[in-house]
């Protein structure tokens, strides 16, 4: 029997209008989908109504499916001729475990192909008017986990990210954004640097609180903030909603429920 394909489909950030064209295309061939917990009903929506859906996701804490078990479970599908699509959130490769299914996928020998998506950082950003660089403000960004592996304690180079020329996106950050904020004000980064919270970035659901980093994570505790959360801070953030004069704006707390 020939041997299937498996692709490595990037979900984008929820609006399914931000799939790339090519995304959408490999979703409406798939023989078989494994999705992701973050990629929404309106994505999964465009499978074929005959394709076999296997929903692998996980959730902080609780696995149900070992990665070992998701790898397995591409390569049998694409031993049995099947196309195959592995649906994540974002892109694959940021944050996505993909590299980790690519290099089991390469050992044994099945084909595959990598579709990229728009990562949270990107998409959230855009959907709050935020520039992640800007003359003057930010000449580099830098995206960040603010979750370790089986829960392991954070172990992260404080003292470069605490760059006040640099904008830091943290992703999966929630349970620990008090040690984060705690960590990055001690290795320097000002208090008062603004920052912003956006829950469930680009889709209907979307929240935003934005505060000085100092009070983040009282504010978005307030918030009740559903995950996943996606942290932006840097003195880009001051230029949300389309401000003009960076040194004069103010940050306000924002909490927007369609």
């Amino acid at each position: 029997m020939t041997i299937g394909k498996v692709l490595l489909v990037g979900a984008g950030p929820g609006d399914p209008d931000l799939l790339t064209m090519k995304a959408a295309r490999a979703i409406a061939d798939a023989e078989v989908a494994v999705y992701d917990r973050l990629v929404p009903d309106d994505i999964l929506r465009l499978i074929p109504p005959e394709a076999i859906r296997i929903n692998v996701g996980k959730q902080a804490g609780h696995h149900p499916i070992p990665q070992q078990e998701i790898n397995r479970m591409l390569i049998r599908a694409a031993q049995a001729g099947r196309c195959v699509v592995r649906l994540k959130g974002g892109d694959p490769f940021i944050f996505g475990r993909g590299c980790e299914e690519a290099a089991e996928l390469a050992r044994c020998g099945i084909p595959f192909e990598v579709i990229p998506g728009i990562t949270a950082a990107q998409g959230c950003a855009a959907s709050a008017r935020v520039p992640l660089t800007h003359r003057g403000l930010a000449t580099g960004v830098r995206y960040v986990t603010g979750h370790c592996r089986a829960d392991e304690p954070l172990d992260l180079d404080w003292a470069s990210l605490a760059d006040p020329t640099t904008t830091l996106v943290l992703y999966m950050g929630l349970a620990n954004i008090d040690e984060i904020v705690r960590e990055l004000i001690a290795h320097g980064l000002p208090g008062d640097t603004p920052a912003l919270a956006i829950s469930q970035g680009t889709t209907a659901r979307e929240q935003k609180v934005s505060a000085p980093l100092v009070a983040l994570p009282a504010a978005v505790r307030g918030a009740q903030l559903p995950g996943p959360v996606l942290f932006i801070i840097g003195r880009v953030v001051a230029l949300a909603a389309g401000a003009t004069d960076h040194e004069h704006t103010t940050i306000t707390r924002v909490a927007e429920v369609a």
